[in-house]
């Protein structure tokens, strides 16, 4: 008699909607409000079909971020990785169809040879994610510099085409970003795999205990997230006609806010991709929003700055605690 219930409690239990998803998506859909009301032009159709696909690729770096922060960690080869990426698949082809498909390819094995350095230079050698990550990106950047000279180059018609087609009037970047939401949120949330790579992230001595593979885990995630930050890379390289080799630079702090945001904790563990992806809408519409009002580039940068502080201290800061001891001091003054 008692089995019904709990299967239904179980079955409730996977429908909830975590705190980070709840959180984003009230201040996506206040934050669209504002902007209809306050500067309607950066909800115009023109305005939303120029910011989704970069959306979309702040989305996909993301998700590689998730994963890196899921294990205690945080990557910060993102600008590198995206640049070279971009630097690839204009610079290999140039502006030649037939080599487009070769420099992708180029490109990603080049991700996973990268996602390999990371995670070993992280696992084996025990540096720390932010040194190895840091050092890593300049290699790439190194790379990247010897590739194309810092130059930009034009890219293809066929990738242009590609990214910039549209279908039910959106253009095929953001179906990218929503399929890779997809696919990491079913492999997290849906499998053996995802629950083992959590719970590792959680607590690596545990889960070595019970018998995982915790470093490859710890690699693998490295490794996926370099993938991921390919894909927007070549997106990127679509989307935009003539693109500069730095192109990643302003992917970084912008990849570990969206996943704070998405109630991901830097400490490790359990992991909301699909927030982290609407994390992405929600900082490029808002700095659309500031755009739109025609405010310098510094207080733009400011505004974004204290909504990325307004969102993390929704989850660093126990506000219980604070009041708690408020009350607490309070009563202390009191005079006897």
């Amino acid at each position: 008699m008692s089995n019904p219930p709990v299967r239904e409690l179980k079955r409730s239990a996977r429908l909830q909607i975590s705190r980070g998803m709840k959180t984003v998506l009230g201040a996506t859909i206040l934050l669209y409000i504002a902007s209809a009301l306050i500067a309607p032009t950066s909800v115009s159709k023109i305005a939303q079909l120029g910011m989704l696909p970069f959306a979309a690729c702040l989305a996909i770096i993301g998700l590689g971020q998730t994963l890196v922060v899921q294990q205690g960690g945080i990557d910060l080869s993102v600008a590198g990785a995206v640049s070279l990426t971009v630097v690839i698949v204009t610079w290999g082809p140039d502006r030649n169809d037939d080599r487009l498909i070769p420099a992708v390819a180029a490109a990603f094995i080049a991700a996973i040879i990268t996602g390999l350095i990371n995670g070993f230079l992280i696992t084996k050698t025990k540096l720390n994610s932010i040194v190895a990550t840091l050092g890593v990106n300049a290699l790439l950047y190194g790379v990247m510099m010897a590739l194309s000279g810092g130059s930009p180059r034009r890219t293809t018609d066929r990738l242009s085409n590609f990214t910039n087609d549209k279908i039910l009037g959106l253009p095929h970047s953001v179906y990218f970003g929503i399929i890779a939401t997809i696919i990491v949120t079913i492999l997290l949330k849906r499998t053996v795999f995802g629950r083992r790579f959590e719970a590792v992230g959680a607590n690596p001595r545990a889960a070595y205990a019970t018998g995982l593979k915790v470093v490859r885990y710890q690699i693998g995630a490295y490794v996926c997230a370099q993938l991921l930050y390919c894909t927007a890379g070549v997106i990127l390289g679509g989307v935009i006609s003539q693109p500069t080799a730095y192109q990643g630079d302003d992917y970084v702090l912008p990849s570990v806010a969206i996943v704070v945001l998405g109630g991901t904790s830097l400490l490790g563990g359990r992991g909301f991709p699909a927030a982290s992806a609407l994390g992405a809408l929600f900082l490029k519409q808002l700095d659309m929003f500031v755009l739109s009002l025609g405010v310098p580039y510094g207080v733009r940068t400011i505004v974004i700055s204290l909504s990325l502080m307004l969102g993390i201290a929704l989850y660093a800061v126990n506000w219980k605690s604070v009041n708690f001891s408020f009350k607490k001091r309070d009563r202390e003054l009191q005079p006897i």
